[in-house]
């Protein structure tokens, strides 16, 4: 009870939005493993050309350069984009298409096993 008293409505939203931001983070890094590998590969493809483009200049560390570069792209992307999503006030629980975070069942799918039609008593709709 002391707890709940000691924690201002500030402080919870804060909360909230450090939550929001840490999901839409998490959220993006997966859709960007999952859903951007044909990307990633365009990606690898560029990055190998310009560490050889590079190695003329920069003959040690051009791998170096092009992989931090590459990385630090995606992850301030991915950050801004969790920043953006997060401050116009879309939480990762209100989306439809991420049913999943929210923890929530698919209503519309209904299991069906093969000695159902003997042993239930299912209901046409």
């Amino acid at each position: 009870m002391t707890l709940a008293n000691s924690q201002s409505p500030e402080t919870s939203a804060v909360l909230f939005t450090l939550k929001s931001f840490s999901v839409w983070v998490f959220t993006l890094t997966v859709c960007m493993i999952v859903i951007g590998f044909p990307v990633f590969v365009l990606v690898v493809s560029v990055s190998a050309l310009a560490a050889f483009v590079l190695d003329t200049i920069l003959p040690f560390s051009s791998i170096l350069f092009v992989s931090i570069s590459v990385l630090g792209v995606h992850a301030v992307g991915v950050m801004l984009a969790a920043a953006w999503l997060t401050s116009k006030g879309i939480h990762p629980q209100e989306v439809d298409f991420l049913r999943w975070l929210s923890g929530n069942e698919n209503p519309l799918h209904t299991s069906v096993y093969a000695s159902c039609p003997l042993t239930c008593n299912l209901t046409e709709e």
